[in-house]
């Protein structure tokens, strides 16, 4: 059996269902992980979306795992956050999510995590996992593992969430789920801290019947209508698998993960002064600004959850914020949670009087600009390394923690390789309309360059 080397990605397992993935490589990667976690009596939880081919995976998944000795505690259909919740709670030594987040219904995949929910990543543990599972000579344990359903584990989880978040008023949500997992979660909880719940696409569908399960400005189009038209305080987008939640203001607009961030370090640095913040590399200067303004302290990380989980844990960060929209707090042990981060901005927006279009313009701005370019799996690392390269050599001050950012005084660009598609990624960001113009063509013409 051939696994292929390119669903081993930077901080998941991701591919085609039938074409990359099948039951039998789930099966052996499965094997793989549990060996990798320690083999006989080790508990891992696993979970599944609601992806049409996630049932089979997981099943198979779990067959790897007995095979290798493991005891599996079967949490079923929840969102991402949840099951890294599970490992952590249940003092478990690990976890497995079946997920392709995003992608398109046809793709699927696995989110790993180890005790503590420190996630498998490429140098944490995914070139070790995928040299096991591309072992000819892996084998099963004498002792199988044991399957235990955990039936009240997604009442625990909310019970959980709701202990964390107060809302002191009546507020008006619209929510799009997605057709994905956090159509399980979401309006109940909302609902039970008192607000009203307007909900798009809220039944589980693998299928993303109405929108793809990525919240974008395109997606999100129905929900910034809705937002307006009901009068709702303000409007969330989930991902297919609830890591993510986009914003939308009272006034119908798509807010960027930083504005998010930037509000929530003014929602979380004055009650604990001096803690730190960590951001991507990706995120805006403002932000940073902002943390350093309110006496925090600022912490770059690579971009992906996997990176950020993995510094808020070894930081102690007060929260962590991406510009995709991910967020993360210390208080759910650094978890990146798309509900969680809903329910809390829904405590900030009831402890205040102003309306979040308010604080999001009151909020300093640098134009920004961001663009996806096509580029082969094989060959979009090898294309950002030669553009460091050309950089470096004329003098230009560069930043390689993820991909290639390039500082100037007028602002920066950063060019990086995604991690989960065969893409690579374009940033700017600068100080004025003119600047950002400037960076925009210089750093395209160098992506541009190396596109056949």
């Amino acid at each position: 059996m051939m696994i292929p080397d390119h669903i081993f990605r930077a901080y998941d397992i991701r591919g085609v269902y039938g074409v990359d993935l099948t039951g039998e490589i789930a099966e052996r990667i499965g094997l793989a992980f549990g060996h990798y976690a320690g083999g006989r009596g080790r508990k891992i939880a696993i979970g599944m979306d609601v992806r049409l081919s996630s049932p089979n995976l997981k099943k198979a998944f779990t067959q790897g795992l007995i095979k290798a000795g493991c005891n599996v505690i079967d949490v079923g259909l929840v969102p991402t956050p949840a099951l890294y919740y599970a490992v952590v709670a249940k003092k478990l030594d690990g976890g497995v999510m079946v997920t392709a987040s995003h992608n398109p219904p046809e793709w699927n995949g696995f989110k790993l995590c180890m005790r503590g929910a420190k996630m498998v990543s490429e140098g944490m543990g995914m070139e070790d996992l995928k040299a096991l599972a591309q072992n000819p000579y892996l084998a099963e344990d004498e002792v199988k593992g044991e399957v235990v359903p955990d039936e009240g584990f997604l009442e625990e989880y909310t019970s959980f969430l709701l202990s964390k978040v107060k809302v002191s008023r009546e507020l008006k949500v619209a929510l799009d789920l997605s057709n994905g997992c956090c159509s399980l979660t979401a309006p109940r909880l909302f609902e039970k801290l008192g607000c009203k719940v307007v909900a798009l696409n809220a039944e589980p569908d693998g299928r993303f019947p109405n929108h793809l399960p990525e919240p974008t400005e395109e997606t999100l189009s129905e929900l910034k209508r809705v937002v307006v038209e009901e009068k709702a305080d303000f409007g969330v987008g989930y991902d297919g698998d609830g890591d993510r939640a986009v914003f939308i203001d009272d006034k119908g607009r798509v807010l960027l993960g930083d504005s998010m961030t930037a509000l929530l370090v003014h929602h979380y640095l004055p009650r604990e002064p001096g803690s730190s913040i960590v951001l991507d590399v990706s995120s805006s200067s403002v932000v940073e600004e902002i943390v350093k303004q309110l006496g925090g302290r600022v912490i770059v990380s690579r971009v992906g959850h996997a990176y950020i989980m993995d510094t808020m844990l070894k930081t102690g960060a007060l929260i962590g914020g991406e510009r995709s929209s991910h967020l993360y707090f210390k208080e759910i042990w650094g978890i990146d949670d798309g509900v969680y981060a809903s329910l809390k901005v829904a405590e900030m927006l009831s402890e205040i009087e102003q309306p979040l279009s308010a604080l999001v313009d009151k909020l300093p701005r640098y134009p920004s600009r961001s663009k996806n370019y096509d580029f082969p799996d094989q060959v979009k690392f090898k294309v950002v390394a030669e553009i460091a390269q050309e950089l470096k050599a004329v003098g230009v001050k560069v930043m390689e923690l993820d991909g290639v950012k390039a500082l100037f005084d007028s602002g920066w660009f950063l060019i990086r390789p995604s991690n989960t598609q065969p893409l690579i990624k374009l940033t700017v960001e600068a100080k004025d309309q003119e600047a950002l113009d400037k960076l925009f063509r210089e750093a395209e013409k160098l992506i541009l360059a190396r596109q056949s």
